[in-house]
């Protein structure tokens, strides 16, 4: 009996804490869990030397859908949204619902892979926001993507830079994937790349690299 207590309050104690860090229409992080587990994430992509890319996504025209369709069928929308995005990225990238009709994903891996996943989301959501509860809706999203390889970049900043990516793809007509990254990053990446093929050395080899790199451009 004393086990069977445990066990229920442990279970009670997970529910409580996923419904604290999930948001209620959309069953995706809330935007104080998900920047915590970004940062997680953020530190373990820092650690191995590899980069990490933050998607912001806006939905097209979400008040006109409100306004003609109702805000039920506009929080089906959100819904519907939440899902697709969840279908079409992978089990260790993070996603969370930031305000309104704007989303959040962080995912392991530079720009290429932000850009695929972002793509991937924009026309599966094109695909599945046409007819919503059988109304032609033709409900599309606007995605902004900024990657970055440098473990000291703070995640505010990496939002940011996603933010203005967002603004650039609302700007030049919606409906589009915009990408940016970090000052430096292909250089960064290409010496990320000379430092693994010198393992064992790892990271330490990368150091040099970089210094032996920085002494010829100051030359």
């Amino acid at each position: 009996a004393f086990i069977v207590m445990l066990m229920v309050k442990d279970h009670h104690v997970h529910v409580y804490r996923t419904a604290a860090s999930t948001d209620h229409l959309t069953g995706v992080l809330n935007r104080r869990a998900f920047i915590e587990t970004a940062q997680t994430l953020c530190k373990r992509q820092a650690k191995r030397g590899e980069p990490v890319a933050v998607l912001m996504f806006d939905l097209d025209h979400f008040k006109s859908i409100n306004d003609r369709f109702g805000h039920s069928t506009g929080d089906e929308v959100l819904r519907l949204f939440a899902r697709v995005t969840r279908a079409s990225t992978r089990l260790n990238d993070i996603i969370g619902r930031f305000g309104g009709e704007e989303f959040i994903a962080i995912v392991p891996g530079g720009l290429e892979v932000a850009q695929k996943i972002a793509e991937r989301v924009r026309t599966a959501f094109e695909n599945a926001g046409a007819v919503i509860e059988s109304q032609p809706i033709g409900a599309t999203v606007s995605i902004g993507a900024a990657a970055s390889y440098d473990a000291t970049t703070p995640i505010d900043a990496l939002i940011a830079k996603a933010d203005a990516a967002l603004y650039r793809a609302k700007h030049d007509g919606r409906n589009r994937v915009i990408v940016t990254e970090s000052e430096n990053a292909s250089e960064r990446a290409r010496l990320i790349a000379a430092a693994r093929r010198t393992r064992p050395f790892g990271m330490a080899a990368f150091a040099r690299i970089s210094q032996r790199n920085k002494s010829v451009r100051s030359a």
